[in-house]
């Protein structure tokens, strides 16, 4: 069978998202796979994959066809877009481990590596609302493909136009041994065990709230928190394709019945993952919110005071500093990188880092894969208030009282349009401020769009989207009231004297 297809796809800060029956078609989930099978067979033949992995060692010397692994999620008709990928990469030349469910990112992630793959696919539009899907493209060492790949996957689209592709009939495939459906939950599982005190997490007797939002996690947190001795209530765990009508991120808005049955129950903790579970939303007990910044301190707080880890941390350039206090109480190094965790990802398969995070919730540790992993950060949590015996809120009171208090936002402002949007980024960049909230900017870095860092360390970030009107305005101070005053000098910057609208 052969198939056309002339659209242009771009990758975003973590793979290709696109709306239903407008850019996210079977057509060019076709093309993307073929390119994809294009890129994988030139790295093969010029010996690029790493020498660790056995069957790809050597310019051209592979023992066996290359092997990719195939995941999706929850949204609609996932299966049958990895299905279709599957068909091409068979139709090219490579083996397919698809899996016989949906797979949570990090779970996808782990599978390439536990079985040395060159590169792994999962259909998914990670937070994104219900009306989109996607495809990421995770590369041999298990995390996000860092912007050389990503730019060559592209290359290769730009030149591919009207060029015919080949599929494999699902059923030949299967028969032939190209496709072989796979479960990955267990390979995981057992990941995650060896990373994990799990006699402790059972001893604390642990009652936890759990809510998938109709995700991927839906198969995965619960389980596993039970096999860990805890007493779980679940909420959403059907496969709902819109789900339920909500945003599939996990935040205060979003997570209402979770912090309902936290509260109402008396539960200890309530966990939460979005679409994909690469992304983690924590609840406290009395339902308590646990900002992502927080619980990146907090992990790394447990990991080197409880855990008896060392390490560095990697954080993007818009996360809180609170990290930064706890890491240097320990004597850890902290690298600052661009935002989206393929950067982190990077430095912590480098090496030498314990704990790579950013704001927006992602969290992954060293040994594991360099990936975001919702559910990781999720037991992580458990573990440490297994370990403490108080609630986590107890613990960052305590952090606070020992680094002091770091006050945080994030606020998203829609411009009129893509202009205006340059106009401000150039005005930045011609006439930047001196002064912020009554103190001096001493230091602008425009790694990836403007943070400006005052003189007694608080710091205001303005990131304009590339694609859409759209700037993303950060805060830090040190009391609620410095933070404000600083969200309020960022409006000036962006509207002008008026201030503006969301």
């Amino acid at each position: 069978m052969l198939y056309f297809s002339p659209m242009s796809i771009r990758f975003g800060t973590s793979g290709w998202r696109a709306l239903f029956a407008d850019e996210f078609t079977f057509d060019n989930v076709r093309k993307l796979t073929h390119v994809i099978s294009g890129h994988i067979k030139e790295n093969l033949e010029f010996g690029f994959f790493s020498p660790e992995y056995g069957q790809h060692a050597g310019a051209g010397m592979t023992s066996q066809p290359p092997l990719v692994v195939i995941g999706y999620d929850t949204r609609f008709f996932s299966e049958e877009f990895a299905r279709e990928a599957a068909e091409v990469f068979a139709a090219g030349g490579i083996r397919v481990f698809l899996a016989s469910s949906e797979t949570p990112t990090p779970a996808l992630a782990w599978a390439v590596i536990e079985h040395k793959a060159v590169g792994g696919v999962v259909i998914t539009a990670s937070h994104n609302p219900a009306q989109y899907n996607g495809c990421k493209w995770t590369p041999y060492w298990g995390g996000p493909a860092i912007p050389a790949v990503t730019e060559d996957i592209e290359r290769r689209l730009a030149l591919l136009s009207q060029h015919a592709i080949r599929t494999m009939p699902y059923e030949k495939a299967i028969r032939d041994g190209w496709i072989v459906r796979m479960d990955m939950r267990g390979p995981y599982f057992k990941k995650l065990r060896g990373l994990l005190d799990l006699k402790r997490i059972k001893s604390a007797k642990l009652k936890i709230g759990v809510d998938p939002l109709y995700g991927a996690a839906r198969r995965y947190l619960k389980p596993f928190l039970e096999e860990a001795g805890a007493q779980v209530m679940s909420l959403h765990e059907d496969r709902d394709v819109l789900f339920g009508g909500r945003s599939s991120e996990p935040s205060p808005e979003v997570l209402g019945d979770l912090i309902g049955l936290v509260k109402s129950k008396k539960l200890d903790l309530g966990l939460s993952c979005d679409g994909d579970a690469d992304r983690f939303g924590i609840l406290d007990a009395g339902g308590v919110w646990i900002p992502p910044n927080d619980v990146l301190a907090l992990a790394l707080h447990h990991l080197v005071a409880n855990r008896g880890l060392k390490g560095g941390v990697a954080r993007s350039l818009m996360t809180s500093h609170f990290v930064d206090a706890v890491a240097k109480s320990h004597g850890l190094r902290v690298r600052e990188t661009p935002v989206g965790f393929k950067y982190i990802g990077d430095l912590l398969r480098g090496g030498g880092f314990l704990l790579g995070g950013e704001e927006s919730g992602g969290l992954s540790i060293a040994g594991h894969v360099p990936e975001k992993d919702g559910p990781l950060a999720c037991l992580l949590m458990a573990e440490l208030v297994a370990f403490e015996g108080k609630p986590l809120a107890k613990v960052r009171e305590q952090l606070h009282k020992k680094h002091g208090e770091f006050h945080n936002v994030r606020v998203n402002f829609h411009l009129e349009n893509l202009l205006f949007a340059r106009e401000l980024n150039d005005r930045l960049k011609l006439k930047p401020p001196t002064t912020l909230g009554g103190s001096s900017v001493w230091r602008i870095d425009e790694t990836d769009g403007f943070k400006f860092v005052l003189k007694d360390g608080r710091w205001l970030g303005l990131r304009l989207s590339g694609t859409e009107p759209v700037v993303r305005l950060y805060a830090e101070a040190f009391s609620k009231k410095d933070m404000d005053v600083l969200v309020g000098e960022g409006k000036k910057m962006i509207f002008g004297r008026n201030g503006g609208k969301k």
